[in-house]
């Protein structure tokens, strides 16, 4: 497999701030139903409190995914949001930013990491069962009246 990108840590300092939210919310509006999406909402998640949120970029640049993540206790933290552009599934890159999103989870000394997916999304169901996340319940009607989701969760060792 080619070299997937470089995943970096949206910085609200950057120079490239605005085109790297602007290309992300462009994401957003794509891949999710507007009920699901925080494109309207986007600047205000960035905004709250022990939360983040790493995007690829390839080689020339051009965003290719993001993860949302945040800590809301000392405890346990939440994967919010990872998306992949639909050209570039499949490709290593929603595998890499899960494994750093896990990874930045791990550096506020988290005790469990859990996320929402519909259990109908089986690659996504794939990818995070491969990287040790287990069903912990299915959550109906999560999504919409008709679209459930499984709450999974994957916890650290104490050592």
């Amino acid at each position: 497999m080619a070299s997937v990108g470089v995943v970096l840590e949206l910085q609200r300092n950057s120079k490239d701030f605005a085109k790297i939210v602007e290309e992300i919310v462009k994401l957003e509006k794509k891949i999710f139903p507007k009920h699901e999406s925080l494109a309207r909402s986007f600047d205000e998640e960035l905004r709250k409190n022990n939360s983040g949120l790493l995007y690829m970029v390839d080689v020339h640049g051009e965003v290719v995914g993001y993860a949302m993540y945040c800590w809301p206790s000392s405890l346990s933290a939440s994967i919010t949001k990872l998306a992949v552009k639909e050209s570039r599934r499949r490709q290593g890159h929603g595998e890499a930013l899960l494994k750093a999103a896990i990874q930045k989870c791990r550096t506020r000394n988290v005790h469990r990491v859990s996320l929402h997916v519909d259990p109908l999304r089986i690659p996504a169901m794939g990818l995070y069962k491969k990287l040790g996340f287990q069903v912990d319940s299915l959550i109906k009607s999560y999504y919409s009246p008709d679209r459930d989701a499984n709450r999974m969760y994957l916890d650290f060792d104490s050592s």
